[in-house]
């Protein structure tokens, strides 16, 4: 199935994560309808904060198109009936159901009857949102990283009801934005990269918590452990490249000892109650002033293009064989 990409696409939610999603479009050739919700300081800073992103994107060589050029792609708006022309919608407001509930019914009545609607949700299930829309077919999850312009992630989503036609269509789409997608074609909270990240923090927050590593501790083992080769390849890669042997032999004992805890650690139950929120506040597992906040952005900033060149290099030499398996 062929999809008719040559139209708008629209935003709905200008937040960090919207905003970045925008530049990512903008930058191949996609005309965005920016649409902000509800009035809020956050939405209202995204003009300034899209063309600061494109003048980064510019510098940085990954456009040879001007921030000024890219940003006349875009149109700001608060009112629903401008998505009227869209041939995507995605949705990026807060991850809440009713929060969802409360655009999906206004998009619904401004679109297309052939048009798309995608969340950006990051766990919600794409079959319990679909509930929400009277076309569940054309409806799925859109998951984005951030920086979206630097990142080759997107996973897409198929819920219960979806259109497989149409998710093979977005898969392909994403191609062109110079994603490295994830077709999702059976829905599950969390979907890939979250399951696998989430795992993750359990274990963190399960080490430190019971006195076996530091919080610093455990994110220099990361760094430079994992950090080291998972921009090069996934984990089934990494284990044929070192040896499937020694962690076949390694999960035998080690499986039944790793945490299954089900609820909130502790460590962030508290600080999040406390109303810590990291680096936006300074007040995070770790502690930050104005010096400190704008060294970790600044420095987050200049590693994104990095890692985004490096993974590309490495890439473009192995992408011939990165998608053979091996029979099951």
């Amino acid at each position: 199935m062929e999809l008719n990409d040559t139209g708008e696409i629209g935003i709905i939610g200008l937040g960090l994560m919207g905003s970045s999603i925008a530049a990512a479009l903008l930058i191949h050739g996609q005309k965005v309808i920016a649409l902000s919700p509800v009035v809020s300081s956050t939405d209202q800073a995204a003009p300034e904060r899209i063309m600061g992103m494109l003048e980064e994107i510019h510098d940085e060589g990954l456009s040879n198109v001007s921030a000024k050029d890219l940003f006349q792609n875009v149109t700001f708006t608060m009112d629903y009936t401008d998505l009227a022309s869209c041939w995507l919608v995605i949705e990026c407001v807060l991850e809440s159901f009713e929060a969802k509930k409360a655009v999906f019914q206004k998009v619904e009545c401004h679109i297309s009857h052939n048009a798309i609607i995608a969340s950006n949700t990051s766990a919600i299930p794409i079959s319990s949102l679909q509930q929400l829309l009277s076309h569940p077919e054309r409806f799925f999850g859109m998951h984005w990283a951030s920086p979206a312009y630097t990142s080759g992630f997107l996973e897409i989503i198929c819920g219960d009801h979806s259109s497989r036609e149409i998710g093979a269509a977005l898969y392909a789409i994403a191609q062109k934005w110079g994603k490295s997608p994830t077709l999702v074609q059976k829905d599950i909270r969390g979907f890939i990269s979250n399951r696998l990240m989430y795992a993750m923090y359990r274990e963190a927050f399960y080490l430190v918590e019971n006195g076996y590593a530091t919080i610093a501790d455990v994110d220099r083992a990361c760094m430079q452990n994992g950090g080291q080769w998972m921009t090069f390849c996934g984990p089934f890669r990494f284990m044929d490249l070192t040896g499937l042997q020694a962690y076949h032999a390694v999960m035998q004992e080690l499986f039944s000892e790793l945490s299954n805890q089900d609820t909130v650690p502790r460590l962030i139950d508290d600080l999040a109650k406390a109303g810590g929120n990291g680096i936006s506040n300074g007040k995070g597992f770790y502690q930050y002033d104005l010096a400190e906040t704008k060294k970790w952005e600044t420095a987050f900033k200049e590693f994104s293009f990095d890692i985004n060149r490096l993974s590309k290099k490495y890439a473009e030499k192995l992408d011939d064989s990165s998608s053979k398996e091996s029979s099951k």
